[in-house]
């Protein structure tokens, strides 16, 4: 007899001692045992034991018999991965292929072959190791796929700021305010439907990302500490442009749910007004995605309250003065309220995150 290198729990349910007994002498030498003598219990168990590894779950039952109990452990997150194999004298044909049309592995009847118990239990618990073995190293790989992704957000956002005189808290301020903001909206009727918590972290995940295009801005105009003159400043403004660009090539590369498409998306209309006023397509209300709406609020705070080559730091009080007043012109109304009623905590990430 082969015995599991690993040691796994495997747990028995039946209502007949004497079954119980049967199985637990069988396999005693192959694994640990747990026992439970009708389906809550069952249940119970399995729920609270993250050491269960498999389940050998008798159908004939009072109350709840075993397809009821299968079914409730395949509707709980925390135990629908478990493999479960049917124990029954039903033997007919019926019975077998509704047991494994629910999702059960296997399918064993009395009388008990001990031989074959065994090397059934054994091969599930190592297909159960081998896939849990395999989910482990996915999730390793996409925890560092991840981790790379954000690295490199964050690194090329930084170039961007640092090539203007500004710096990379810039990028980490912006990336906090739109969170707050968004989830500060999640609840809304108007932004729920879009505003879900993965679409959130995309868009925290994505700011740094939001003036990428200023990499394509001459340094004569991204740096002149005066006015900018009319030609200037519409060369100014094909930074949208350029971010979009190479965020649009980017993102054809990736696949069309890559990530760099909301980055491109915040990148190309964070400079667009309520009132249609803004550039570069002159969009107005609803028309500006919501992504570009939160960002040309996070954005305007932060450059109000940060000195620059041609203005020094606003006040807190001042900044959101202004913002309040552009309710309506520049921004939208909805989110600028929420800013107003959150200007403490935009304030304390501000000095949290501060340049000095």
């Amino acid at each position: 007899m082969t015995v599991l290198t690993e040691q796994k729990k495997v747990l028995i349910v039946d209502d007949i001692p004497e079954n119980i007994y049967i199985l637990m002498e069988i396999l005693k030498d192959q694994c640990d045992l747990s026992v439970a003598i009708n389906g809550k219990k069952a249940i119970d168990i399995a729920t609270m034991d993250p050491s269960i590894t498999l389940i050998l779950l008798d159908i004939m039952m009072p109350e709840m018999d075993g397809y009821e109990v299968f079914t409730k452990l395949k509707s709980n997150p925390k135990t629908k991965n478990i493999p479960i194999i049917f124990v029954t004298a039903l033997n007919d044909v019926e019975h077998e292929s509704k047991g494994l049309e629910l999702g059960a592995v296997d399918y064993i009847t009395k009388p008990f072959n001990p031989a074959l118990i065994r090397a059934r239990v054994k091969n599930h618990i190592e297909l159960k190791n081998y896939r849990d073995s395999l989910e482990e190293n996915v999730r390793n790989k996409t925890d560092e796929l991840s981790i790379t992704q954000d690295v490199m957000i964050d690194t090329l956002g930084t170039l961007a700021e640092y090539r203007h005189v500004e710096t990379g808290f810039h990028i980490n301020r912006t990336k906090q305010y739109i969170k707050l903001l968004a989830n500060k909206l999640k609840d809304h009727p108007n932004y729920k439907d879009y505003l879900s918590d993965e679409r959130i972290e995309k868009l925290y995940k994505s700011a740094p990302l939001h003036d990428i295009g200023k990499i394509g801005v001459p340094d004569s105009i991204l740096l002149k500490p005066g006015p900018l003159t009319p030609s200037e400043y519409d060369e100014m403004k094909k930074h949208t442009l350029y971010g979009r660009d190479a965020l649009a090539i980017a993102a054809s590369n990736l696949g069309a749910a890559s990530f760099l498409n909301l980055a491109q998306e915040m990148a190309y209309t964070h400079h667009e007004k309520w009132d249609g006023s803004g550039y570069p397509q002159g969009l107005k209300g609803e028309e500006i995605p919501i992504s570009g709406r939160l960002m040309a609020i996070a954005d305007a705070y932060d450059a109000l309250i940060s000195q620059r080559v041609y203005k020094s730091a606003f006040s807190h009080e001042k900044a959101t003065n202004i913002i309040r007043e552009s309710s309506g012109t520049s921004f939208d109304p909805e989110i600028v309220k929420i800013f107003l009623e959150n200007d403490e905590i935009f304030y304390r990430i501000a000095q949290e995150l501060s340049d000095t």
